[in-house]
């Protein structure tokens, strides 16, 4: 029975309904058929036993071949139906088991037909295909990301590999210089590892959240503040527009100001000396805004929705690339979004953070 698979065993157990509902079907017309036609033959007045026996024995006999001819015709016919029944009904069970040993091998991109057998077989087909897609999805993102963390892990050990090589041949001098090179490569790195581990976060949905009651005019102030000294340096005025009225709304607190620093550090990046961000705090109906303003050279129309993807950074852009995909997470997980848009007059760029006023679970 094992050998048979599900297509042989659906064949069989319905021949072998056929066959029982056959043998019933002739032994309820053998038991009632004869007596029934005895009492018609004495109904009929029928004397000679003689008569009436051959009468009974013909009668037998015919209905009895005409039994086992219609019960043969019937099964050939129904073991017909049954075949076509049964490989319609196994076949797209037969593509799904090979659309599912295909995912196992590790080939995502498979492609499930509609078979409209049945609702919940289609809609198990419709699960399958999404769930191959995504899995297809994902084992590229892994793919991609594992490629471009070697790139960005690349650049920092080998400066650190050759300082320490040129150190220990005595080429290298252990100055202060040396020592603050190495030192801001090893920053590259914790922070690059503290962006990866945030990433990761956000993509099991596992990013923790402390919600309290926030003035966010004093938390778009003190993110300001805290990068006021490196716009100073650069030359990039800072700016804030504030409304009348105080805003407040449940958000995290750090992570909202880690939003805004990761916008203004990437404001900052884009931005030429003599420049200028504006961050602006706003009001819209049941959600707030915060944008930040930049007049660097703006974000191409093309990429106002890659600059979110991991590791995309711009011509001129020194960061991970994971500042504003790990930004985008974070609004995300308050239930918010973080959207780009460029600016013609004068020319550069929007980032625009929503949050909603009150608690919102995470979509």
């Amino acid at each position: 029975m094992k050998r048979l698979g599900l297509r042989g065993k659906l064949l069989l157990a319905q021949l072998a309904v056929l066959f029982v509902a056959c043998l019933v079907i002739a032994a309820v017309a053998i038991a009632v058929a004869a007596p029934l036609f005895h009492n018609h033959l004495m109904m009929a007045g029928i004397e000679d036993s003689n008569v009436r026996t051959h009468t009974e024995e013909a009668f037998a006999q015919t209905m009895t071949i005409a039994l086992l001819c219609g019960i043969a015709v019937a099964l050939v016919g129904a073991g017909i139906a049954a075949v076509y029944i049964v490989r319609r009904v196994t076949a797209p069970i037969t593509m799904l088991a090979e659309a599912a040993q295909s995912v196992a091998d590790g080939n995502f991109d498979v492609t499930i037909g509609r078979s409209d057998v049945d609702a919940d077989f289609t809609r198990l087909e419709t699960a399958f295909a999404d769930m191959a897609a995504r899995l297809d999805h994902s084992d590229r993102v892994r793919k991609r990301l594992l490629a471009d963390l070697a790139h960005e892990l690349r650049t920092p050990v080998s400066t650190l590999a050759a300082y320490v090589d040129g150190i220990e041949d005595g080429v290298v001098p252990t100055d202060p210089s040396s020592w603050s090179v190495m030192r801001d490569q090893l920053e590259r790195l914790r922070r690059l590892s503290c962006d990866l581990a945030d990433v990761s976060a956000a993509d099991e949905h596992a990013l923790e959240l402390d919600r309290r009651t926030e003035n966010l005019d004093d938390v778009v102030c003190s993110a300001t503040a805290a990068a006021g000294p490196r716009f100073a340096d650069r030359g990039v005025e800072l700016t804030t527009a504030l409304p009348p009225q105080p805003i407040t709304a449940e958000v995290d607190r750090q992570r909202i100001e880690q939003i805004l620093a990761n916008l203004l550090e990437n404001a900052l990046r884009h931005t030429p000396t003599g420049g200028s961000v504006t961050v602006t705090l706003a009001r819209e109906g049941d959600h707030l805004t915060v944008s930040v303003t930049d007049t660097g050279d703006g974000i191409p129309a093309d990429q106002l929705e890659s600059v979110f993807d991991r590791f995309h950074r711009g011509d001129r852009s020194d960061g991970s690339g994971l500042g504003l995909t790990i930004a985008r997470s974070l609004a995300l997980a308050h239930g918010g979004n973080l959207t780009a848009r460029r600016n013609e007059q004068p020319l550069g760029s929007t980032l625009v953070l929503t949050v909603p006023m009150g608690l919102r679970q995470l979509p």
